[in-house]
């Protein structure tokens, strides 16, 4: 994984001064070596300059970039952060086109898949990736992202300049961008957040290129397209026969992406997910000769407050035990204490450059850092419960008939903390009932679909497109910032889009939530792991937490200075401080109760001093 950045200009050239927009998209570099801390390079032509911070994966020596490769007398660069999973199948039909390979890298693959099916490269890609290529030829910029926005890509225009990145604070470095928010942002970080409407950066003028999105440009400016959607189909397989595709499909993938020149590692919680990926990783390596590594979370005394609840029925050390037992992997208990909990709330903020899920952010983020430490690569559980319909509002009554999005049904809480002349500005309700209705609207259709499979699909769609885009870049930032590359196999196109078109019926086979998945693992895991519960990514119950965010918190509302003043309502923040926590009533997802609103409100203040930022409305 890598981190990318540049700027384009098809009315002017960059060679008169190439040295200074060279230091430039190097400063732009500089701001992602995180990303890459273990090489860095620049390009400059006549209208674009790339900056590209590397972590070396595959091919250590042969995958520098920005890559550049010349053919008919045209040359074609490229600065990519990614993996490509099918990278031997392209290499060979691109050998077979002529193609003489310099290394063996998937960049250099990706960059004459291009050079020879031009845009219409991105639909033979199986893998996680943003890239940019300057094409000589075409006079253009190309610009692409995955299917489901594993990997990040924004961008802007300053006078008739594109100007990109991996994370929006290398957009900062570029003059005259300047964190800016207005009546939108303040919609997007109170309405919706921490989720983002797909496409928007929240900042004024800041949009990130939407997932399965293509886009070029040149002298008429930006054209963004999208070259992957989900499609609606009537399925065509039995149940025993849709239980082999599953079974092969994540067989294939899992086995896809255990390829790595360096340390490989998965992350295991002992639930379903988490541990078919480890089953299945464990077994290929163990006929490899080699062990598995495994990192499981938790948080200091956490079993000493741990309280079950209908979001997380137990605790995941027994069952980690149990993986650990079976598969014989080598196995590292990482815990977090409560301050650093608490410290690392800032560090998420920069890493995503925006105020996310508090805790849940800042303890992955620290496990993150610990990983890299004695790996690289790391595979992830991700992505499961959206597409096989693993969480708790597929299933509920008052999700189904809900006209809101079912993780987040409740915008009392959100717009009480926002002062009132603010609020009545922004149209709030209205903003996130249209954001609800343009999702519910794009779900594709399928004629002769009962009403119920229907709103099925809906549901499905919403999770695919906003909670399942919010977790993956929640880990890619925080797995980022320490230079770790973290893979979901869950997040596989083929098996998305095929168990999108699965009935309901299949999903949860036997009355059992994700009953299909669970019937195509009956042979990589042991029963009781098989059948376990559903519990989300561990958070602490440590009330030393809740007490230490409380404290910070009171201190910033008593401090008129602090920047936070400027959108708040300081009498409903101080009821919010006099609350006994309810730790089973969240406001976002599962995880977000009342002591990560108070965690989202110290982002915010943090957030808004850090990076200056001036509101515009």
């Amino acid at each position: 994984m890598c981190g990318i950045a540049g700027f384009c200009d098809y009315h002017d050239t960059l060679m008169e001064e190439a040295p200074l927009w060279g230091a430039l998209a190097k400063r732009m570099g500089n701001r992602l070596r995180h990303r890459g801390p273990d090489d860095a390079g620049v390009h400059v032509s006549s209208h674009a300059a790339f900056a590209h911070a590397r972590l070396a994966v595959v091919d250590i020596e042969g995958g520098k970039q920005p890559m550049t490769r010349v053919q008919d007398g045209y040359r074609y660069t490229i600065t990519y952060n990614g993996e490509l999973y099918n990278t031997e199948e392209l290499r060979q039909e691109l050998r077979l086109l002529g193609c003489q390979f310099q290394s063996h890298s998937d960049t250099e693959v990706l960059l004459y898949c291009y050079i020879h099916f031009g845009p219409f490269c991105a639909e033979k890609l199986n893998g996680i990736y943003a890239f940019a290529i300057d094409d000589e030829r075409r006079n253009c910029t190309f610009l692409c992202r995955d299917r489901f926005g594993v990997k990040p890509l924004f961008y802007t225009t300053v006078n008739d300049r594109l100007v990109f990145g991996s994370e929006i604070k290398t957009l900062f470095e570029y003059p005259g961008i300047n964190p800016i928010l207005d009546k939108t942002s303040l919609c997007e970080l109170f309405g919706l957040g921490p989720a983002r409407t797909a496409g928007c950066g929240v900042f004024q003028g800041i949009r990130e290129l939407k997932p399965g999105y293509s886009a070029v440009f040149n002298r008429e400016g930006l054209r963004a397209y999208p070259y992957f959607e989900l499609e609606s189909y009537e399925h065509p397989d039995s149940y025993e026969d849709t239980v082999v595709r599953v079974r092969e499909l994540l067989s294939d993938t899992v086995s896809r992406q255990l390829v790595s020149d360096v340390p490989l590692c998965t992350f295991l919680s002992g639930g379903l997910d988490s541990s078919i990926i480890t089953a299945l990783a464990a077994v290929q390596y163990k006929k490899e000769g080699r062990l598995l590594d495994t990192y499981s979370f938790d948080y200091k005394n956490n079993e000493k407050y741990f309280k079950p609840s209908a979001f997380q029925p137990d605790e995941d050390r027994p069952w980690v035990d149990r993986m650990v037992e079976e598969f014989g992997t080598q196995h590292h208990f990482l815990v977090c204490d409560t301050e650093t909990l608490a410290d690392r709330l800032y560090d998420a903020v920069i890493a995503k450059d925006l105020p996310g899920m508090a805790d849940v952010d800042s303890s992955l983020l620290h496990f993150c850092s610990q990983v890299k430490t004695g790996h690289v690569v790391a595979l992830s559980g991700e992505c499961s419960d959206e597409i096989f319909g693993g969480y708790p509002w597929f299933h509920k009554k008052e999700a189904f008939e809900g006209k809101t999005f079912p993780w987040s049904p409740d915008l009392s809480i959100r717009k009480a903390l926002i002062k009132p002349e603010i609020l009545n500005e922004l149209g709030l309700d209205e903003y996130v009932d249209r954001r609800y209705i343009e999702s519910v609207e794009a779900t594709p259709c399928l004629a002769g679909e009962s009403a119920e499979e229907r709103r099925r699909r809906e549901i499905s769609y919403l999770n695919i497109h906003w909670f399942m885009s919010t977790l993956l870049d929640r880990k890619d930032r925080c797995s980022m910032a320490s230079g770790l590359e973290v893979r979901v196999p869950y997040a596989d196109h083929r098996l998305v889009q095929y168990v999108f078109n699965t009935p309901w019926e299949y999903k949860t086979h036997g009355g059992v939530s994700k009953g299909l998945l669970r019937d195509a693992a009956k042979d990589w895991l042991p029963e009781d792991i098989l059948m376990r519960r559903k519990s989300p990514y561990p958070k602490t119950h440590n009330p030393s937490y809740e007490a230490l965010v409380r404290h910070r918190l009171t201190r910033i509302i008593e401090d008129p200075v602090e920047p936070i003043h400027q959108l708040i309502n300081e009498s409903a923040a101080r009821e919010l401080l006099a609350e006994k926590s309810d730790y089973g009533k969240p406001w976002f997802g599962q995880l977000m109760a009342g002591p990560q609103l108070m965690a989202y409100l110290l982002q915010i203040n943090f957030w808004l001093k850090r990076y200056d930022i001036s509101i515009q409305l």
